[in-house]
This record gives C-alpha cells, structure tokens and sequence, in this order.
C-alpha cells in the first residue's frame, strides 16, 4: 500500500508534519521500537512506529532517522502519548533526510496502525498469496472458534507447500502445521531456538538460515506488539520472551512478495501471541496478591482464603484443595539499566510449562509475581492420595532447566544468567511462608554455582551442599592446597595415583575390600597407598574428622 492511503483513514489518527513529496512510497511492514538504534531488525519498506522513549535531548533525533533512512525505512510514525507535540528536532531530521513523519494521535494504539497495514498490504498481493493471507488474517481475527496459530500454519502448508512451527524461546513447541510430514523432534525445536537467540542477541537480521542435516531452516522472530515490547530499549529486555516462526525451507532465494508474506504472518501471530499474554492477567494478579500477603506476615485464614479463590482458576475442576510449591527465578544481565523482574516473570511462566499437558495452554495452571528483581511462582500440585504412599510429584530442581537449558545459554550469550529454586510441597497456607524462604535460599545456592543456567531443589538444604558454595574463595583455595596440594605434587612425581585412591576409599565408607575390589588392587597395596596419604598430609583416615576434611577439600576442589 502506498503512505498517501494511510492519511485517508481517519481511524488511524494520523496528522503529516513532513514529507508530501514521498507519499506515493510503498509500505511493505510495520515495526514498532523504541530501540536507539533499531537497524538490526529492519529489512527496508517499513513503516517504523515510535513511542520516543529513545530520545533523551534533541541531539538523539539525527543519527536516529539516519539509520532509519539508510535501512530503508518509508516512513516514521511519532506517538503523542510521550511528549504530546512531536518536537521539532525531529521534524527537522526527517526533513533533511526526507522521511515522511507523521504524528499518531495519544488515543491509538500502534497495534490498529499494524493490523490495519497487515490487513490492506495482503489485500494488495495479487493471486494465491493474496488469498492465503486474507484468510489468515479471517482465522486469527475470528476469535477463539478461528483455531489460532495451528490454523494458520496448516493453509501455508496447504496453499504454499510450506511445513512451519511457532516455537517459544525455549524451544517449546507453540503450534504446528499437520500437513505434510511429522511433528517436529524436540531437540530440532531445541536447536532452531538456540539458533534464534543467537542470531537476535548478536543483532543478526531475519530470517535466519539454519542448516541441519539435509534439512534447511528459516527462522522468522515473531515481536509482540504490546506496550512493554514497545518501551524496550535493550534486545536482552526481549530475547527471551519472544516466539519464533521456523519454515522447512531455505528463504535466501525467495522472491520479495514470499518473503512479505511470511513477515505478515508473523504479525498476525503476534496479535495472538499478545491475546495470550492478556489472558494471563488474571493468574498473574492472583500470585502477586498471594505473595503480597505471604511476604506481609497475614494471617493464614486470609491466605487460605485467597488460595481457595486461586484454586478454581489454576485447576478447574479440581475436587480437592491442592498442595503448592514455590518457584523463585532471577535474571541477571551484566551492565546496562534492565529491569529484571518482568522478563524473569516471564521466562519463568515458559520454564514451568509442562510440555506434557494438554489443552490450549498449558500456562493457564501458573500463576507468577515478580518483586524486585526476582520471579515467584505459586504452582499447584493435584492433593497426593494415601495408596502412594505419602510420595508427591512435583517440580524437581535437578530436571527443570534440562530441556531449556541449551537455548538459554545461547540467548544469555555470555553477559547473563539464570538461577532457580524450588520449595518442598506443602499442604496449606500455614506452609507457604516457609516455602517460600526454602525457594529464595535454593536460588541463592544456585547462584553461587558456576555456569548460565543453575537451579537447586529443597532436597540439598539439609546437605553439606548448602554450606560449600558460600566459602569464601581465598579460605577454599587455602584449605584445599593444604590437604591436597601434597597429594597431587607426590602423584605428578611418582604417578601413584593417591587422588583417584582417596576418592575412591571415602566413596567406599572406608572399607578396604570394597575400595581394593573398585581400583582392582590388592589390599595390601590399598593400604600402602592410604598410609602414603596420611604420611604425606598428617592426618589418619580412620578419624572421622579427618575423613570429613578430606571429603570436603575433594568436594571443594
């Protein structure tokens, strides 16, 4: 569509300020950011929408519309709700570089501007693309009886011979085409995340290409038009919360109209992707009325109560009260000013989707707060009947992360991490406030362990694991180099292996025939090589004290 028609639709609430000479430009996309400098994401044609949280002083708006215009960008579109009056630095910018401005009243909301360019964009195209998208956009529009994404998947595969997947930044599996061959694996999914998170974080352009195998993918980034996605600043404030579109095909060689097809539909899918979000409003204020209450010391009845209220809406259907466990996550990027809480809150309500679950949203069972920096999960767990023997299912620490956590290191690239707690389960309202405390210390033991993507359960809080981790390094270097220091420079020395045999005897509870029979040695030789280590150290391994030293100096090292 050409920039000219934009100003015919009074619903838009668009006023030109500069640039009557372009308005015969085609407009091919719409993108929404408030990012300093959003070239990374464009691929020329669009129509950029602003909220002017980027500008800080009037020195801003040049080097801005120069990137715009050297992306190729037709036209900028200036929100009021900001500023009010679209300042003149920026008038003046687009008129030197001649960028059509337009002002967008306070009272529209950029995603009408997106879908009503999505809708007449398709409009325009000419045979089976034209068709393919208008029905698209009839199904995601039509409400839930529409079918969402799958929907839409299925009539590119139908239409245009395409086989597609929504996935999650995780690497979930959203939705996917049935037409035409078998689902997607999970460690595909998996791998085509990472890819994404990859490719986003080191400011790649879509689509990205991934090879694997003899199969080549093309993978489009779906954005969410929401008000949080618009004021991001920083890509990390996003990257993990964004869904992917993967195609089963090579996009380099398509011709333009495919390629504006496939961005169109990401859009489409945005718009349903932002729907679920809005549906989460509700579990979202359940928790954070729930947490408010339990971190301000209330009563259990008026916990209780609210937990029955929350009950219905995270089980429906449920028969009796649930148990709960708590979640506690963080996200930590290395400099910048990110607000962490609400992209924890997120990635958070991604991890603990059980991707076993059916329904339409496996999400609709989590409820999560954030406060501060952190995010606080309430998950309920069906009541545990007797014949099982007092044992629950639940949430496991040490499994959590497994499944995601490749693709997060990748989106973390470096510069982040994620760390994670779990409570034990408990029965009532009395429980919730320990649980609680168990979940924040669990987090804080995983933090101090190496890597990107730590989690640590309830189980290792009555454990010598809980102790290690909070020695200081200066008083864990020392201790470990007097104990072992001497055993390690004797094995260079004489190749006596007396490490591996320490190890060996204390995993073995001191027993001698059971050590001898591990390292398929003699006894006698055993007791040499112990005698070596209590010579070289001077400490006796029949002590407990001594045992327990060099147990966790090994532990330590």
């Amino acid at each position: 569509m050409r920039l000219r028609a934009l100003l015919d639709t009074d619903a838009l609430g668009l006023k030109l300020l500069g640039g009557e000479d372009e308005l015969d430009r085609t407009v091919r996309g719409v993108m929404t950011t408030d990012l300093r400098d959003p070239s990374r994401y464009l691929s020329g044609g669009e129509l950029v929408l602003t909220g002017l949280a980027w500008r800080r002083d009037s020195a801003d708006s040049e080097p801005f519309v120069r990137l715009l215009a050297q992306a190729g960008v037709v036209a900028l579109g200036a929100g009021e709700a900001e500023l009010g009056d679209i300042p003149d630095d920026l008038v003046l910018a687009c008129a030197r570089h001649r960028m059509p401005l337009f002002a967008v009243h306070e009272s529209v909301a950029f995603a009408t501007i997106t879908e009503h360019v999505v809708r007449q964009v398709s409009g325009e195209r000419a045979g089976d693309l034209a068709a393919v998208v208008d029905r698209h956009r009839r199904m995601m529009t039509s409400g839930p009886a529409g079918g969402g994404p799958d929907v839409v998947l299925d009539l590119l595969g139908s239409d245009l011979d395409l086989r597609a997947w929504v996935l999650s930044p995780t690497g979930r599996l959203i939705a996917g085409s049935k037409v035409g061959g078998p689902a997607l694996p999970a460690e595909v999914c998996a791998k085509l995340a990472a890819e994404h998170l990859t490719a986003a974080r080191t400011g790649r352009r879509g689509p990205h290409r991934l090879p694997l195998g003899s199969t080549q993918y093309s993978l489009f980034p779906i954005r969410s038009t929401g008000r949080s996605a618009q004021a991001a600043r920083d890509v990390r404030e996003t990257v993990l919360s964004e869904w992917l579109l993967a195609v089963e095909a090579d996009a380099s060689d398509w011709p333009e109209e495919r390629l504006d097809l496939l961005q169109g539909v990401t859009q489409l899918i945005a718009v349903e992707r932002d729907r679920r979000d809005a549906a989460r409003t509700v579990r979202r204020r359940l928790a954070q009325e729930v947490l408010e209450l339990v971190q301000t010391g209330a009563a259990p009845a008026e916990i209780a109560a609210r937990l029955r209220v929350a009950a219905p809406v995270l089980l429906p259907g449920l028969g009796a009260a649930p148990h709960w466990q708590v979640v506690v996550a963080r996200v930590e990027w290395e400099g910048g000013d990110i607000e962490e809480g609400p992209i924890t809150q997120s990635l958070l309500e991604e991890i603990l989707v059980d991707p076993l679950a059916t329904g339409p949203e496996p999400s609709d069972r989590i409820a999560v707060a954030h406060t501060g920096d952190e995010a606080v999960a309430l998950v309920p767990l069906p009541a545990v009947s007797s014949e099982h023997d007092g044992s629950e299912s639940g949430i496991l620490a040490d499994v959590l992360l497994d499944s995601v956590r490749d693709a997060l290191s990748a989106g973390l690239d470096g510069d982040g991490r994620v760390t994670l707690g779990v409570s034990a389960a408990v029965h009532s309202a009395e429980g919730l406030r320990g649980a609680l405390e168990e979940a924040r210390h669990a987090r804080r033991v995983a933090a101090a362990r190496p890597g990107r993507v730590c989690a640590a359960g309830h189980q290792e809080l009555a454990s010598h694991v809980l102790l290690l981790p909070f020695v200081p390094d200066d008083v864990r270097r020392a201790f470990t180099a007097r104990l072992l220091d001497p055993l390690r420079d004797y094995d260079r020395r004489h190749r006596a292996e007396l490490i591996p045999t320490l190890e060996a005897f204390l995993d073995c509870d001191g027993s001698w025939t059971r050590c001898a029979t591990r390292l398929h040695l003699h006894v006698n030789t055993l007791r040499y090589r112990v005698g070596r280590i209590e010579q070289l150290t001077s400490r006796d391994l029949s002590r407990l004290e001594d045992k327990l030293d060099f147990f966790l100096a090994l532990r330590m090292s």
